[in-house]
């Protein structure tokens, strides 16, 4: 079982960015520019490396390969996003990985594309790039090419090397135990062992919400290959734990006008099989309020009000910084109640959210967070 930790760190020390692999700060794929960005390097590299994985290390500083994370990337339906943008779409798994050095909510994301030997193209226009380009690796830059170049196969042994030398051992595997017993302690964490080989480790803080368990704050990480599954300060988590898989429920509080409610967000059920193997499959659970359309133009038009006095630099009211707690939660609410322009009014308003109070803007976040596994499921 590969370290995905030890994978980074390999990578990084393997010269600069090539043909098998490439880095970057952050990524942001809610966007139309990062997103065909993210799609091109995806192509570039599948299209390279039709014979071995190639890697996206995201949250590395370019000039001096510092580790400085990204926030917490959980969308389970990535992969949906590659198959309805590429033709021939390899396989693209996004895992965040911890660093001890990392503050808690950060990791390294790290994106493994495996080429299904086949030329990828973009399937339709996205951004300035046209359906029908293809992408190769050129040294550290991914180019449009030609269909008819001839694909040699040069990266597959330097790659099983460095995939050889990120193996775990028992070592690995019991410091990082340690490591998350220290660095949780203050949220009751505990280890598990399923099948007499996969290590998990989680935390939460416990709490009854009319006679239901949640949890928040929780971690869950899977020791063996140190990658972070699960991590939320937000969320309202059910877990329930069985002899061979850990289940997970999240929730999300919603509501308007002081009338919350707690919606099942996700399903996600890691098993554990007997060959030393596990899988991870997420079910999306979540069924939109709905409401009076003379509630929502009323809540919808409040915050466009609320945007606009923080472009201008105007003080808010405390009635208005406490609607601006809600203002990205009644942007979603709308959008899914069928006022698509909602959408792009809570785009827009993050610049203003993130320069005016980072309580708001980490409920920003977390809204964009449940907006994108709507939206790709």
């Amino acid at each position: 079982m590969i370290n995905k930790r030890l994978l980074i760190k390999n990578l990084l020390a393997h010269n600069d960015e090539n043909s098998f692999y490439d880095k970057k700060r952050k990524i942001n794929i809610s966007e139309k520019e990062g997103k065909a960005k993210f799609l091109k390097h995806v192509c570039a590299l599948s299209n390279s490396n039709p014979k071995n994985n190639s890697f996206i290390v995201i949250g590395v500083e370019d000039d001096d390969n510092e580790i400085i994370g990204v926030d917490f990337f959980d969308d389970s339906k990535i992969q949906n996003l590659i198959n309805a943008y590429l033709t021939n779409p390899p396989i693209v798994q996004y895992e965040n990985i911890p660093f001890p050095h990392l503050p808690n909510h950060k990791v390294v994301g790290l994106v493994t594309i495996r080429a299904n030997n086949k030329i990828t193209s973009l399937r339709k226009n996205i951004w300035k790039y046209y359906g029908g380009a293809v992408f190769f690796r050129d040294g550290s830059i991914s180019m449009p090419k030609a269909f008819d170049i001839k694909i040699e196969d040069v990266n597959s042994k330097i790659v099983e090397s460095i995939e050889n030398h990120a193996q775990n051992n028992i070592e690995y595997t019991l410091n990082g135990v340690f490591d998350f017993l220290n660095s949780r302690k203050d949220y009751n964490p505990k280890y598990l062992v399923f099948k007499e080989y996969f290590v998990v480790c989680w935390a939460g803080q416990k709490k009854a919400v009319k006679n239901n368990i949640y949890y928040s704050r929780v971690d869950i990480e899977l020791i063996n290959e140190q990658v972070r599954l699960f991590f939320s300060t937000l969320d309202e988590v059910s877990i329930s734990i069985t002899e061979d898989s850990f289940n997970i429920i999240e929730y999300v509080h919603l509501g308007l006008q002081n009338s919350y409610n707690y919606y099942p967000l996700e399903e996600t059920i890691i098993s554990f099989k007997d060959n030393a193997s596990y899988h991870i499959n997420t079910t999306l659970l979540f069924e939109p309020p709905q409401y009076d359309r003379k509630i929502l133009h009323h809540i919808y038009n409040s915050n466009n009000a609320i945007i606009e006095k923080l472009r201008k630099g105007l003080t808010l009211t405390p009635t208005e910084e406490e609607d601006l707690k809600n203002l990205p939660g009644s942007y979603l609410i709308c959008y899914l109640n069928n006022f698509p322009e909602a959408l792009n009014k809570l785009y827009r308003a993050k610049i203003y959210l993130k320069s005016h109070k980072l309580e708001v803007y980490l409920i920003y976040k977390e809204t964009l967070r449940i907006l994108r596994k709507v939206k790709y499921n």
